[in-house]
């Protein structure tokens, strides 16, 4: 996304992460925007409010917590044991809570629909549904849907209007199967499938009426994550994978490192890819900028390393990386420039459990383990806006803002 020269003059050189919108080149609308169908109805006694400050998920030893992330109020404490991952919904609303025995889900309480220049907000007591989606790992959202892989390495689609409902929320697509826990919906209705064993694991791509269409190879596989354009990149031991336009390609690139963390935008046809930890435990510190339309991989240096959840992407595409040095760095995702910082929190060493970031529109959201905190960082003033203390070890972080998420 290009930024006029006059605001790129005015930023240049500030200290702010509102030059964060500095990026390379134009990029080509994603297409047309998901039809959803609205999420069950708000329950008896939801109430209007003039404004709404976003709900934050933090999973813990014990289970998971819910904040006002502008108040910082504890708005309810769950124990559950086993929490291994906390992803949004497609509405907005309810969050899936991984955990062996399946994705609970809970619904946040909050609801907004946008009217124009404004939006109307509801508020409702938040709670568990008592709903369990069966099948364990993160779930995948991408092109309007989202999937798990269920107990039996099924793949599960999940059907958000029904979160909340009390009807199954989930129905299986039975063109494959996944025993490596990688699915990915497309939007013509296909799918991309991991399987196989770590070592000689491969991934394949499936069209809407489940026949196979092609395949290539992924060791250790390691998650998916959409761009610009419809086109999703697959991390892979030996090097990132790129479905564009039905095809499968192993994007040139300056060196071959593996990739074992990946950050999308439906904004950017550019996906952040973050290595592992090297042989001796140190934090990586170089990032890896895949480029979708040109089919090309551009190797980036940073002063300091970062943690396995460090990576995130802004509102306008740009890269965001929270180094261990306790600074988020803004990276333009094309050429790989950085283009301003803010300091959250204190330095940390790279080992478990480091800080878990996550961005939405336009805030920064950062669960500090060392200082058991929350900070909110406001990306286009780079202001610390909250730090939050934690009565538990933050270990997990999502953020619900109770409108749908923009998605590609």
């Amino acid at each position: 996304m290009s930024v006029p020269t006059p605001l790129r003059r005015a930023l240049a050189g500030a200290a702010l992460l509102a030059v964060l919108a500095g990026c390379g080149q134009e990029v080509a609308p994603a297409g047309p925007e998901p039809t959803l169908t609205p999420s069950a109805a708000p329950p008896d006694g939801s109430e209007e409010v003039d404004e709404l400050a976003p709900r934050v998920l933090v999973g813990h030893e014990g289970g998971f917590l819910v904040l006002d992330s502008a108040s910082g109020e504890v708005l309810d404490d769950v124990p559950l044991a086993g929490v291994g991952g906390l992803s949004p919904s497609l509405d907005g609303r309810h969050v899936l809570v991984a955990t062996p025995e399946g994705h609970h889900v809970y619904d946040t309480g909050v609801e907004a629909e946008a009217h124009g220049d404004h939006a109307h907000y509801l508020l409702w007591r938040a709670g568990l549904t008592g709903d369990v989606v069966p099948g364990g790992g993160r779930a995948v959202t991408n092109a309007g849907n989202t999937a798990v892989v269920g107990e039996d390495g099924e793949v599960l689609v999940l059907g958000h209007h029904l979160l909340g409902s009390g009807a199954p929320p989930v129905h299986t697509w039975t063109a494959a199967r996944s025993d490596t826990g990688l699915v990915v919906p497309l939007a013509e209705g296909g799918m991309l499938v991991g399987r196989g064993t770590d070592a000689a694991a491969e991934v394949a791509l499936f069209d809407d009426a489940g026949a196979e269409v092609a395949t290539a190879p992924c060791p250790g596989p390691a998650g998916a994550q959409g761009a610009a354009g419809g086109a999703v990149v697959v991390g892979c031991a030996d090097g990132p994978l790129v479905l564009r336009d039905g095809a499968l390609t192993r994007p040139t690139a300056e060196e071959t490192p593996g990739t074992a963390v990946l950050a999308g935008s439906p904004l950017s046809a550019v996906v952040l890819g973050g290595y592992a930890p090297g042989l001796d435990g140190a934090a990586p510190q170089r990032l890896s900028l895949v480029d979708t339309a040109a089919g090309s991989v551009r190797t980036v240096g940073l002063e300091a390393g970062y943690g396995p959840r460090s990576l995130a992407r802004g509102p306008y595409g740009e890269a965001l990386v929270l180094t261990t040095d306790g600074v988020l760095r803004a990276v333009d995702d094309l050429s790989g420039e950085q283009l301003g910082q803010v300091t959250v929190g204190g330095a940390w060493s790279g080992q478990e459990p480091a800080p878990v970031l996550v961005a939405v529109e336009g805030f920064a959201y950062v669960a500090d383990p060392a200082a058991r905190a929350l900070h909110v960082v406001d990306l286009l003033s780079g202001q610390v806006l909250h730090s939050h203390e934690l009565p538990h070890v933050p270990l997990d972080l999502t953020v619900v803002t109770g409108l749908p998420p923009v998605e590609g």
